[in-house]
């Protein structure tokens, strides 16, 4: 659904452009007041200074939203979210508040196993209904573009019933986030292949994937590279098999030990490399000459009390950076992106600016869709949100609280 509107008296605040900001670009945006923003049939089509509202009665077959000096600024982009699930994980969280590591939860039989069997008996209406009150949430606070996994299935036919849930959210005409598909079978060796990882990723090259692709259920193809799941080596099978079949590329990287995922890719041209947060030097600067998104998520650091994904060294080395919650039922049972702000700019010193780059344009480009949205332009879609103030600092200053008013979607507009 879409509609026409036009937003006046606005503050505008966006970054720019049609790819990746990188390094000291990240930190530039358009700050422009008194500004107006046109949205007809879904697409930007003017922004600029306040223009007068009786022109050759264009204006009369639109909405009329006035912004009275507030921000407005690109939607929100959750480029790496875990959505679809059954099977939350409570008591883990405790045990890891007790000491206990997330690997060591995982190897004696818990973590992301532990969901894999809820979701396996789950339904499709049950896995909806779940799903859809997380995008609600995510819409007030002002995302209108996520990204979804698979991976809690680890068999073909769950793989598949999760896909088609995102599937069937997305063609929603009442949504209100677009949902990005990515296939995530290689997030764990399930238990009838322990022991057997390569048995496990032949089983997905020759049995789940074409399904996958046969269908067009999903976009990308992503693999938890990481010491004690994938190798580098069976990551670069699978990823190298996914790019043969249509996939474009993904990676859980580096995030428990420093493994040489950012490097791996590099090497294979993905989108994103996701978590990083024991990338090596060689792999930050790997990055940096490549068109990788270094995709970080703070709030996973936050939840798992580890050290935060070097941002600063990557955006002073040259690498676009974008953010994510990483929403899942273990590590992560978060999408708050107030306290991905926060978090980003308090402990990882991103700039505000930085960091608003980071979750629109860099958001969109680890998609795939820095040239739709991600930024207020003409040609870009309407998917916009206004803050509850005309200060953006807001956004980490009122730390962990939400300041947005109003998500617009494709020129609908969706009040808190």
């Amino acid at each position: 659904m879409t509609e026409n509107l036009i937003i006046f008296n606005a503050r505008l605040v966006t970054p720019t452009g049609f790819t990746a900001r990188r390094g000291k670009e990240m930190g530039k945006l358009l700050v422009l007041d008194d500004a107006t923003i046109e949205v007809t049939d879904g697409l930007i089509t003017y922004v600029g200074p306040n223009r007068g509202e009786k022109r050759d009665g264009y204006y009369q077959h639109y909405w009329h939203y006035n912004a009275r000096g507030r921000c407005v600024l690109p939607g929100f982009v959750d480029s790496h979210t875990h959505l679809v699930f059954d099977g939350e994980r409570a008591e883990e969280f405790g045990r890891r508040l007790r000491g206990e590591s997330y690997m060591s939860i995982m190897q004696s039989g818990g973590g992301i196993v532990s969901t894999v069997k809820a979701t396996r008996t789950s339904s499709h209406i049950r896995l909806r209904n779940r799903a859809e009150d997380l995008l609600k949430q995510m819409s007030q606070m002002g995302v209108t573009t996520v990204e979804a996994k698979s991976g809690y299935g680890l068999d073909k036919e769950t793989e598949l019933l999760q896909l088609k849930v995102i599937r069937c959210l997305d063609n929603d005409e009442r949504k209100r986030v677009d949902i990005i598909p990515t296939f995530l079978g290689a997030h764990a060796v399930p238990e009838e292949y322990r022991g057997r990882t390569d048995d496990y990723v032949d089983f997905l090259i020759r049995e789940v994937m074409p399904a996958v692709r046969a269908q067009h259920l999903a976009e990308f193809c992503d693999v938890f590279c990481e010491e004690g799941v994938f190798s580098i080596e069976q990551s670069r099978r699978l990823l190298t098999a996914a790019r043969d079949m249509g996939f474009r590329l993904k990676l859980h990287a580096d995030e428990i030990v420093s493994f040489g995922g950012a490097e791996l890719a590099a090497e294979l041209g993905a989108v994103s490399a996701d978590h990083l947060l024991h990338a090596s030097d060689e792999g930050i600067r790997r990055m940096a000459e490549s068109d990788v998104v270094a995709t970080l998520l703070p709030l996973t650091a936050f939840a798992l009390h580890e050290p935060y994904a070097p941002a600063r060294q990557m955006i002073d080395a040259g690498c676009a950076v974008a953010l994510a919650t990483d929403l899942n039922p273990g590590s992560c049972f978060s999408g708050s992106i107030p306290l991905t702000f926060a978090l980003a700019c308090i402990y990882m010193h991103l700039s505000i600016e930085e960091a608003i780059t980071a979750l629109t344009l860099n958001g969109a480009a680890a998609l795939g869709r820095a040239d739709r949205i991600g930024s207020i332009e003409p040609g870009k879609q309407g998917d916009l949100v206004v803050l509850n103030t005309n200060n953006y600092h807001f956004l980490t200053y009122y730390i962990g609280m939400n300041c947005v008013q109003a998500t617009i979607k494709g020129g609908i507009i969706h009040p808190n």
